[in-house]
């Protein structure tokens, strides 16, 4: 049985689903300055959690979103002199570009922010009339302290939230609010920005309240998994509880919440405001996109860690995958079958464990190394499909160079 980390219940879960499917989501880009290693890690993490899933029988449903409204968009926008929206698509773009070349599937649904305007102003509406938000000056507000639950998922005291929210996009000197915690549900129009008629007057909706919107449209209000970089527990996900919840009546929003840790260089969170970033499509001019996959498998997705000396790390990499290559390569004999089944076990037991993918990897290894080691006198045919078969599961294409 699958188990993962719920960061909810901060302890490892059986994952279960009793009609089969797994509804899942994973919040996507804001799309201004993509792809770059952290981005590939997170989303990555969630392919793979994704066809684990689909190896073990499931069916799973994805949506992934894009913030293609946000002032960091219109920030760069007017740095670089085009269009707010001209930059979203091409920033988005690439973005799927790069994907695409690291063989992480297509979500089922890929809906923007700018195409949900009309269910969140029915959300937003209905927190008003429940009396969970307030409307002042144009801008609608959530009213923090009247949610006894609020920060369920960060258990975080109430400074601590004020802190990281403030480090991670708040205003708390905005004269509007009652509450330096309380976050925006739909923010006024202010002087050049794009704006969409509303019943509280011309606006653009806050940042969190895009993605309660589009989980409602496309998974309902109970969703399986969610998913994310762990920057995003708190505010982010906390406020998608938070309106999710008091909209819908529903508990949990969430049955399973999924967070892939940090990639740091130079002893820092990579990040576009610190500018420290490995881009996916400079690194694909040097190394296969297996590669890359492998390298980044390696770690758990759960374990923050530094990308640098990512050049030697991936010629190791390379080179693994090149042992798996050779084995792949040699010919079927005849005489007993190497029994593949045990490493099958031991590859589904390490992904069972809190996707433990670099134990997976650990046990592909082992695998070619058996079909190296009896292909001079066992048909290895099976073994090497079943190699085939479980590097599938990861994403990897076993392609040479």
């Amino acid at each position: 049985m699958v188990k993962l980390y719920n960061t909810l219940t901060r302890q490892l879960e059986p994952v279960t689903s009793e009609d089969g499917v797994f509804r899942m989501y994973v919040c996507g880009i804001t799309p201004y300055d993509t792809t770059h290693l952290g981005h590939a890690f997170t989303f990555i993490a969630f392919d793979v959690l994704e066809r684990y899933l689909e190896f073990c029988g499931y069916r799973t449903i994805t949506v992934q979103n894009v913030t293609d409204i946000d002032d960091d968009i219109l920030r760069r926008a007017r740095q670089v002199g085009i269009p707010w929206r001209q930059l979203a698509e091409q920033e988005t773009q690439k973005y799927l570009d790069d994907m695409q070349s690291l063989n992480v599937r297509r979500p089922d649904h890929f809906p923007r922010a700018t195409e949900q305007i009309e269910q969140i102003q029915t959300m937003v509406a209905d927190l008003l009339a429940k009396g969970c938000a307030y409307e002042r000056n144009g801008s609608v507000y959530y009213h923090v302290r009247r949610d006894p639950d609020f920060g369920q998922l960060a258990k975080m005291g109430y400074a601590e939230m004020l802190a990281t929210a403030n480090e991670r996009g708040n205003y708390p000197d905005d004269p509007n609010k009652d509450d330096p915690l309380d976050f925006v549900l739909w923010q006024a129009a202010q002087p050049d920005e794009p704006t969409w008629d509303s019943p509280w007057g011309p606006g653009r909706p806050g940042w969190h309240i895009e993605c309660s919107a589009m989980n409602l449209r496309y998974l309902g209000p109970c969703i399986d998994v969610h998913g994310g970089g762990s920057d995003l527990i708190f505010p982010h996900h906390d406020c998608e509880i938070a309106q999710s919840e008091h909209h819908t009546g529903q508990q949990p929003f969430v049955r399973y919440w999924f967070h892939v840790a940090m990639v740091r260089l130079d002893g820092e969170k990579m990040s576009k405001s610190l500018g420290n970033m490995l881009f996916i499509s400079d690194l694909l001019r040097d190394h296969t996109a297996d590669t890359i996959r492998g390298w980044v498998l390696e770690h758990h997705y759960r374990d923050a860690w530094n990308a640098d000396g990512y050049r030697d790390a991936l010629a190791a990499m390379q080179a693994r995958l090149d042992r798996w290559h050779a084995a792949l390569a040699l010919p079927g004999v005849s005489g007993p079958a190497l029994d593949p089944e045990p490493y099958r076990a031991n590859f589904a037991s390490a992904m069972d464990d809190d996707l433990d993918t670099g134990g997976a990897l650990a046990h592909l290894d082992t695998l070619a190394q058996a079909i190296e080691s009896a292909a001079a006198d066992h048909d290895v045919r099976a073994a090497q499909e079943t190699l085939r078969t479980l590097a599938d599961v990861l994403g990897l294409r076993l392609e040479r160079a």
